[in-house]
């Protein structure tokens, strides 16, 4: 695998064979048995969003592989002061091993992959989130032991999340059911792809349907980052879109919650829902570092 653009772009067996790859690292990790496989490499980590989970798992998880990772906000960069991205892909490749980006357009990451020479890997787009996925289904498959012909739900904003955990779910054999407003609904790209998936995709923007016997629902904060100035509008417009004990409910018995944090108690999940099903909701955030591990290792190996 050269890249990490988007899910769109890996095939079922490439998305299982990554999962199985972040399941051995996992096991390596917890056994305490040492995995340097990118020892010598260096990735560069530009960040033009903020982060927790994705700027501590990478560089977490490049040190565990032996390698060594580079911080590189967007205003310590010139790129944040007007240079073109073909021409810091260029450069950046006559450094670096590799270049994970968290950002706004995905042009910009799919711009890098096209003139840069080095892995590109996607940590965050306005369009997708992938190695969040990748997350979610290895979590699912911990938690339930397999991914084909299990019902994945999703509650809230066809945003990023949505766009992503739709086309991985298809891809690996779920049953994808979505929830949101109609003027919230998923990228066009991603429901035309869903369309190739008949019986296997639906879509309402009544919650309690979609939810009706899920084994794993999820569901995202309603304002992304860069949508502040949208909060009201988006508070009645998400108003019922609430992962709570009632939609739990209709959905099957031990059926998981997974949200990618930060969480809004209250807003998009209950504090109960949400401490009920903690466990599951942090295993999913422990397992970032050990899926992107995984792509790490099949880009820059």
């Amino acid at each position: 695998m050269k890249h990490l653009l988007k899910l769109m772009d890996l095939s079922k067996e490439e998305i299982l064979d990554l999962l199985d790859l972040a399941d051995k690292l996992k096991a390596e990790r917890k056994a305490g048995i040492p995995h340097p496989i990118l020892a010598g490499k260096t990735l560069g980590m530009i960040f033009e969003k903020s982060s927790t989970r994705t700027r501590v798992s990478f560089e977490t998880g490049m040190y565990q592989l032996g390698g060594h990772a580079l911080f590189l906000s967007s205003r310590d960069l010139q790129i944040g002061r007007g240079e073109p991205v073909e021409d810091t892909a260029r450069v950046l490749s006559r450094y670096l091993d590799g270049i994970m980006i968290r950002t706004f357009a995905q042009e910009e990451v799919e711009a890098l992959a096209e003139y840069g020479s080095i892995p590109i890997i996607n940590g965050l787009t306005d369009f997708c989130h992938p190695c969040q996925v990748l997350a979610d289904l290895m979590t699912i498959r911990e938690h339930k032991g397999k991914l084909e012909g299990l019902n994945m739900c999703y509650i809230g904003d066809g945003n990023n999340m949505a766009n992503s955990l739709i086309v991985g779910g298809l891809k690996v054999g779920m049953h994808v059911s979505i929830a949101c407003p109609k003027d919230y609904q998923p990228d066009q790209k991603v429901l035309d792809l869903a369309a190739q998936y008949p019986g296997q995709f639906f879509m309402t923007d009544k919650p309690l349907e979609a939810a009706k016997d899920a084994d794993a629902i999820f569901t995202d904060v309603w304002a992304s980052m860069g949508q502040e100035d949208e909060k009201a509008i988006r508070e009645k417009a998400f108003a019922g879109y609430q992962v709570n004990q009632e939609l739990l409910d209709v959905a099957h018995a031990g059926c998981m919650v997974q949200h990618c944090l930060p969480a809004h108690r209250g807003e998009e999940i209950t504090a109960d829902v949400f401490e009920a099903h903690a466990n599951e909701i942090f295993d999913e955030a422990e397992n970032r570092l050990h899926a992107q591990k995984a792509v790490l290792v099949a880009c820059m190996k």
